[in-house]
C-alpha cells in the first residue's frame, strides 16, 4: 500500500468520524425520541393490562344484557368539548366535559416568574385522569365520553354521563370558602343490571407533568417527588434524582404529585388499593420537571347506594394550611408531611419551635430579610449557654498550652507518646479541665442548625420575596451568570453564597490564629482541610435559595462577632489563677469521666506493654 491510498484512507476515516460527530442528535431529540419510545410502551402496557382488568371483571357474569352493551354511552361518544370554571377566592378549577375531568388548577393568590401571572399547576395536556368502569362486555372509561354538565354555580358543578334519561353516572366537583380543598364525589344512579355487579371498585388513571415553576430548575428538581401516605402509618415517595417506579401492596390515604413549593393531591374516604405509581425526569430546559403517574382503585357501589367520596388539594405546600385540612377529622391525612422538615427530632424542633417563631416574626410586617436576621439572632440567644460552655472550654485548654509545651519537650521520642499523653490527660485532671468539654455543647446546638437547613429552603413564605439584592430568597441570587457551564457550579455565582464562604474563611483563619498548631505535620494538614472545607461549600450551596445562604452568612458572622467579644471579655491570667485555685482545692480536683476513663485505658495500656516486654526479656 502506497503513502497516497494510506493518506487517503486516513483523511476518509477522519471525514467519517467528522461527520458522526456533527450529525449526532442533541440532547434534545435524544431526550424526544425516548419520550416517544417511552408513549408507545406506555400505550401497549395499558392495553394489555385493559385486557386482564376486563376479563377478570366478566369473569363471574352469567347474565347477558338484551341490548349491545356498546350501545350503553353510545350518545355521548360524541359531543363538543366545552370547559366549565368553577372557583373560590383561593383557586380557580377547569373541568372539561370530554372525561368530565379537571383540566386546570390555578391559585389565585401565586404568582409565576414573571411576578403577575397567576401559578397554574397544570392546563392542556399536561394531566389527565382516566376512570374505567365495568359493564357485562366491556370497559367503560371515562375519557372516551362528553359529559353534560348539571346543577353548576359558581362553585360547584356535576358533570353527567347518561346511559339514558333515568340512568347516569355523575362526577361532582364542590368548592368551598378559604381552601384549596375540592370535593369529589362519583355516584351511580339506576344503573343495576348496566354495570357489572361484581365489581365494587372503580379502577383510575391519573397522570401529570409537573411544570417548573421556580427559576432555579436544580433545586425544584430536588425537592419535586411523588409521594404517598400508607394507610395508618407514614409518608414515603419514589426518588427525586431518577427515574423510579413501585407497585405499592398496601391501602393509601393519598398520592401527591408534588413540586417545591405546589402539591396536587388526589384523596380517597376508602383508600386507594393496588397503586402502580411512576416518576420520571424531565430534562432542563424543557419546562418541566417530572412526569408523574399513578394507576389505583377505590371503592364504587354500581347500586348508587353509597356514593365514593373523594377530594383534591391544588396548593401550597404551607404546614399550618396543610395542618388545617385535619381540623375535625378523626381520620387524620396528615398532609402536612408534604412539607419536609427532616427526621423526627428535626421535624419536632420545626413544627414546636423554628415554624412558631417564623411565623411570630412575620406577623410584625417585617421583610423576610429582616424576619430571618431576628431568627437567627433568636437562635443564637438560644444556644449562647452551649457556645458559652464550648468557648470557655477552648480557653481553658489554651491557658493550659505553656504546660502542655513543657510536657512535649519531656517526652520528644516516639516511643513516649503513651506516656506524654498519659501526662497531658493528668495535667487536665488535676486542673479539672475536659477536653471533650466542648463536644457536647456542640452537639446539643446542631438538632436546631440542622432544623433550620431544613425548615429554610421549605419555606413557600419566602417565595418571591426579595431583600437587598436578590430579588427572590427562595432561589438563588446570581449576581454573575456565566455563558457557560462550570461543573459542581453551574452557569452562575450567587453573592449571598459567596459572601458566606469568604465569611466561613475569615472564621476559620480566626479560629486557627487562637489555636496555635505548631509545627505537626498532621495539624498542618488540618489546618488546609479546615480552609477547604468552606470552598466545597460554595459549590455544594451555590443553586441553593439565597435565603438559606443568607441565613448561614449571618449566623456565621455573628458567631464570629460573639467570639471576639467572649475573647476581649476573657482575662486569660485571671482565667489561669482560678484554675490553679482549682488545682489546690482537693473539692475540685476530681477528674471528669472522661478523663478518668482514658487515664484508665491509658495505665491499663501501659500495664500490658510492660508485662509483654517482661515476657520478651524472659525468652
Amino acid at each position: 500500500m502506497d503513502k497516497n491510498t494510506i493518506t487517503g484512507l486516513v483523511l476518509i476515516a477522519i471525514l467519517l468520524v467528522g461527520f458522526s460527530f456533527l450529525s449526532r442528535p442533541s440532547k434534545e431529540q435524544l431526550a424526544a425520541q425516548q419520550h416517544y419510545y417511552d408513549s408507545i410502551a406506555q400505550v401497549q402496557q395499558r392495553e394489555a393490562e385493559l385486557k386482564a382488568k376486563a376479563e377478570a371483571a366478566l369473569a363471574n357474569e352469567k347474565e347477558m344484557q338484551a341490548t349491545d352493551s356498546t350501545a350503553l354511552f353510545f350518545n355521548a361518544l360524541k359531543g363538543q368539548n366545552t370547559e366549565i370554571t368553577i372557583q373560590n377566592n383561593l383557586a380557580k378549577i377547569v373541568v372539561d366535559t370530554k372525561g368530565g375531568r379537571i383540566a386546570s388548577a390555578t391559585l389565585k393568590e401565586y404568582m409565576g416568574q414573571d411576578k403577575q401571572t397567576p401559578v397554574t399547576l397544570f392546563d392542556g395536556e399536561d394531566a389527565s385522569m382516566n376512570f374505567l368502569f365495568y359493564n357485562k362486555k366491556e370497559i367503560i372509561q371515562s375519557d372516551d365520553y362528553y359529559f353534560t354538565p348539571v346543577n353548576q354555580t359558581d362553585t360547584c358543578v356535576t358533570m353527567r354521563l347518561a346511559a339514558d334519561s333515568a340512568s347516569y353516572i355523575d362526577f361532582t366537583y364542590t368548592m368551598h370558602t378559604d381552601t384549596y380543598l375540592v370535593d369529589f364525589t362519583i355516584q351511580a344512579v339506576n344503573m343495576e343490571g348496566k354495570l357489572a355487579s361484581t365489581k365494587n371498585s372503580v379502577d383510575i388513571e391519573w397522570s401529570q407533568r409537573a411544570r417548573q415553576i421556580e427559576k432555579g430548575y436544580t433545586y425544584e428538581n430536588r425537592l419535586a417527588e411523588l409521594t404517598y401516605k400508607i394507610a395508618g402509618d407514614d409518608t414515603d415517595y419514589l426518588s427525586a434524582s431518577k427515574d423510579d417506579k413501585e407497585d405499592v401492596a398496601e391501602k393509601l390515604d393519598w398520592i401527591a404529585f408534588k413540586n417545591q413549593f405546589f402539591s396536587s393531591v388526589f384523596l380517597a374516604d376508602a383508600n386507594f388499593e393496588n397503586a402502580k405509581l411512576a416518576s420520571k425526569m424531565e430534562p432542563q430546559g424543557s419546562g418541566y420537571i417530572k412526569d408523574y403517574s399513578a394507576q389505583m382503585s377505590t371503592a364504587f357501589d354500581p347500586t348508587g347506594k353509597t356514593p365514593t367520596q373523594m377530594y383534591f388539594y391544588f396548593g401550597p405546600n404551607h404546614y399550618k394550611t396543610l395542618t388545617a385540612l385535619d381540623k375535625g377529622r378523626d381520620d387524620k391525612w396528615e398532609l402536612n408531611r408534604l412539607v419536609y422538615l427532616g427526621w423526627p427530632l428535626l421535624r419536632w424542633v420545626n413544627k414546636w419551635f423554628t415554624i412558631n417563631i417564623f411565623d411570630w416574626l412575620s406577623s410584625w410586617g417585617l421583610s423576610m430579610g429582616m424576619v430571618l436576621l431576628f431568627m437567627t439572632l433568636i437562635v443564637k440567644i438560644v444556644v449562647f449557654p452551649a457556645t458559652w460552655k464550648t468557648y470557655m472550654s477552648s480557653a481553658k485548654m489554651r491557658v493550659l498550652k505553656p504546660k502542655i509545651d513543657e510536657i512535649n519537650k519531656k517526652y520528644p521520642k516516639q516511643e513516649d507518646a503513651m506516656k506524654k499523653q498519659q501526662e497531658i490527660m493528668g495535667l487536665y485532671s488535676q486542673y479539672g479541665v475536659s477536653p471533650m468539654g466542648g463536644c457536647l455543647p456542640m452537639l446539643i446546638q446542631f438538632p436546631i442548625l440542622m432544623a433550620l437547613f431544613l425548615f429554610v429552603p421549605s419555606a413557600i413564605e419566602l417565595r418571591q420575596q426579595s431583600f437587598l439584592w436578590a430579588d427572590d430568597l427562595s432561589t438563588y441570587d446570581a449576581f454573575i451568570t456565566f455563558p457557560f457551564h462550570i461543573p459542581f457550579l453551574g452557569s452562575h455565582l450567587s453573592l449571598f453564597c459567596l459572601l458566606m464562604t469568604v465569611t466561613n474563611i475569615l472564621n476559620t483563619k480566626y479560629m486557627m490564629q487562637q489555636q496555635d498548631t505548631g509545627a505537626n505535620p498532621q495539624m498542618a494538614a488540618m489546618k488546609w482541610m479546615s480552609y477547604l472545607m468552606p470552598v466545597m461549600f460554595l459549590f455544594i450551596l451555590n443553586d441553593y435559595p439565597s435565603g438559606l445562604n443568607y441565613y448561614y452568612f449571618l449566623s456565621t458572622l455573628i458567631s464570629v462577632a460573639t467570639m471576639i467579644i467572649m475573647r476581649k471579655m476573657t482575662n486569660e491570667e485571671a482565667l489561669l489563677a482560678q484554675l490553679e485555685a482549682n488545682k489546690k482545692d482537693p473539692k475540685k480536683m476530681k477528674k471528669t469521666g472522661f478523663a478518668a476513663r482514658l487515664e484508665a485505658m491509658q495505665k491499663q495500656q501501659e500495664e500490658l506493654m510492660r508485662q509483654r516486654q517482661q515476657q520478651q526479656q524472659r525468652h
